[in-house]
């Protein structure tokens, strides 16, 4: 049965085609994954099918009383508000009574008649058997009622925008990259969810293996076009490379024809003569057909120039440990890391990873034990707060140093091809890196990483809002290059594909070397577990918990209590968090406005500044409330 169908839709933003006569039909059950390659209009054909946006031209049809959710790209506010009433708000109106009849019967001093009109408007909206439905979706989703939302993780607030988007029981529910902000842990439930829901889903990811494991239909936003397949992600792959060469074959033709009729036009007067205008009449038509092309959008060329080779020994650690704030991050640990060694780090959320790429690298001293670097080593590191770009300089002045030309490989290249090879315009090399998207800027910090000599490549999260063909080119590149590498990444299939050992981290400090990629150690029984737990009150709880079995060994307990300053710390960090995350919020705003350039440019320069120091200390602060927060 069809919920929803796109008939002709077209959309146009400005001489950019985003959709062109499409045709969609969402029908119940159906779980359909949403490609395509970054700036082709996934999020848009989001929007247009939740009813947000209106197309141009075409017609939008929805099936009489179909509910639609969505479960929005960014992670839910970190705000005192409490999980119950975050995930009721998922009921609109009857969602605010239920919040306020929550806050009338918990106060002392409630007004009784107040309490009497929101009972009756609750029983006119059926609001009892919908406040019956959060409390089984919260227990279904294991979320504690009363826990303010800004003592939950990210992964525990992406599974309370879950909860939100339920709660309303679609028909349809729509998701932009769920797996963002996620570990691996998290990524499994999260799968493991969509697939036992009976609703029909729509969703945009990146993550291969994610999009495998939950969708039966594949369609690919394409220059304007949509194509829809029915089956595996695997299936489709095929799919469309069957299509992609038939498309050339047929482009081909038609160009060889057109040539030939190019040559007959130019050969003079006879070509002109009364008999002969049908053929030209056709020639012009050919014309237009040929500039009517959308041609596919090129792929990146990624090269990354190797520097002279490194000693055989990279790095050598014996019995190496970190302790951060009373907490040890890493146990004693040894290890060698050897030249062409393809490492990749797994972990849940607040394990250590970066840690220990610090310690790796020699950035981060050890507790105890050493940490020895090997001779000749040239290294390019790459992290996922993208610290190495300046956002209030350009792309050139970033990448290149201002520089028209560099030196790759030992050949001079102008900038602008350079950076034309990452799949940026001319017209984009001139922007404030802090104004292009997410996945310009994951590209312009590969530009800048590959930019120069390297043996040692050093990558904590590459994947982030990268498209699919520019994850599978990153591939490619990984396994050609003839140095290390050291991977942090939450994408499987990507560790499956580039590193040839992993290195687990537990959590609690401890750290398993094992060979293979990700599949090969799931293969042996090895599974990542949660960091941390649901924060419920401990007072409703104490009561629930089975005592452990006598025979039970005691879980460490080796961090000493929260002196006074910290407990006072940790109770003001939340709020700090929340003014930086609503300034973040403000400053993204001015800057997504076109007006914003206009100003004067010193302007311009310190509030770009100030958005990166936001980003920075955002990023400290939230490290620093989970260090307290795990010794309460």
């Amino acid at each position: 049965m069809d919920l929803l169908r796109l008939e002709q839709a077209n959309l146009h933003f400005g001489t950019h085609v985003l959709l062109d006569s499409v045709d969609l039909q969402i029908s119940s059950g159906q779980r359909l994954g949403l490609l395509g390659r970054n700036g082709e209009g996934k999020s848009t054909l989001l929007k247009i099918l939740a009813g947000d946006l209106a197309l141009d031209g075409g017609e939008r049809w929805l099936r009489p009383g179909t509910r639609i959710a969505r479960l929005e790209q960014e992670l839910p506010e970190a705000t005192d508000i409490t999980v119950y009433d975050y995930v009721a708000d998922g009921l609109a109106e009857t969602g605010a009574l239920l919040r306020r009849f929550e806050q009338l019967i918990s106060s002392p001093d409630a007004d009784l008649v107040e309490m009497e009109r929101v009972q009756h408007a609750l029983e006119a909206a059926d609001g009892w058997q919908l406040g019956q439905r959060v409390d089984t979706t919260l227990t279904q989703l294991d979320l504690a009622r009363d826990t303010p939302m800004a003592s939950l993780s990210g992964g525990w607030r992406r599974r309370a925008s879950l909860a939100r988007a339920l709660v309303s029981d679609p028909d349809i529910l729509l998701l932009d990259e769920p797996t963002n902000h996620l570990d691996i842990p998290a990524i499994e439930w999260l799968q493991e969810q969509l697939t036992t829901l009976r609703c029909a889903l729509v969703l945009i990811t990146h993550d291969r293996r994610f999009l495998s494991g939950v969708a039966d239909h594949i369609a690919e936003l394409d220059r304007g076009g949509l194509t829809v397949w029915q089956g595996s992600y695997e299936g489709f792959l095929t799919h469309r490379e069957q299509q992609l060469a038939a498309e050339e074959r047929a482009n081909a033709l038609f160009d060889r024809r057109l040539s030939d009729e190019e040559k007959w036009i130019r050969q003079g007067i006879k070509a002109r003569r009364t008999r002969n205008e049908g053929r030209v009449r056709a020639l012009k038509a050919m014309r237009e057909e040929r500039s009517a092309r959308r041609e596919r959008t090129g792929t990146a060329n990624l090269n990354v120039d190797n520097a002279q080779r490194s000693g055989k020994i990279v790095v050598e650690l014996k019995e190496a440990s970190v302790v951060l704030g009373g907490r040890q991050i890493i146990k004693p640990y040894s290890m060698l890391l050897q030249r062409g060694d393809r490492v990749g780090i797994v972990g849940p959320n607040g394990a250590g990873k970066s840690t220990l790429i610090r310690l790796l690298t020699g950035e981060l001293a050890p507790e105890t034990g050493s940490v020895r670097l090997g001779s000749k080593l040239e290294v390019a590191y790459g992290d996922q707060g993208r610290s190495t770009l300046d956002p209030t300089k350009n792309l050139i002045d970033n990448v290149c140093g201002g520089r028209d030309f560099i030196d790759i490989g030992g050949r001079r290249k102008h900038a602008v091809s350079y950076l034309g090879d990452f799949l940026f315009s001319p017209q984009r090399l001139r922007t404030p890196v802090g104004a292009l998207s997410g996945g310009e800027q994951n590209r312009a910090v590969l530009a800048l990483l590959f930019s120069k000599p390297v043996n040692l490549l050093v990558l904590d999260e590459p994947t982030n809002d990268l498209d699919i063909e520019t994850l599978e080119l990153l591939e490619e590149l990984l396994m050609e290059f003839k140095g290390t590498v050291l991977l942090v990444s939450h994408d499987r299939a990507f560790m499956d594909n580039v590193v040839t050992s992993l290195l687990v981290l537990s959590g609690d400090g401890g750290i398993e070397e094992h060979a293979g990629g990700f599949s090969d150690w799931e293969a042996r029984g090895g599974r990542l577990l949660p960091l941390e737990a649901m924060p419920h009150d401990t007072a409703s709880t104490a009561d629930t918990k089975p005592a452990p079995a006598a025979a039970a060994e005691p879980a460490p307990h080796t961090q000493k209590k929260l002196s006074y300053k910290e407990q006072r710390e940790l109770d003001a960090i939340p709020g700090e968090i929340e003014a930086l995350e609503t300034r973040q919020a403000e400053l993204e705003g001015l800057c997504a406005d076109p007006a914003f350039y206009e100003r004067e440019a010193q302007e311009v320069k310190d509030l770009l500044a100030e958005m990166s120091g936001i980003t920075d200390t955002l990023e400290s602060k939230i490290e620093r409330w989970t260090e307290l927060e795990e010794r309460v």
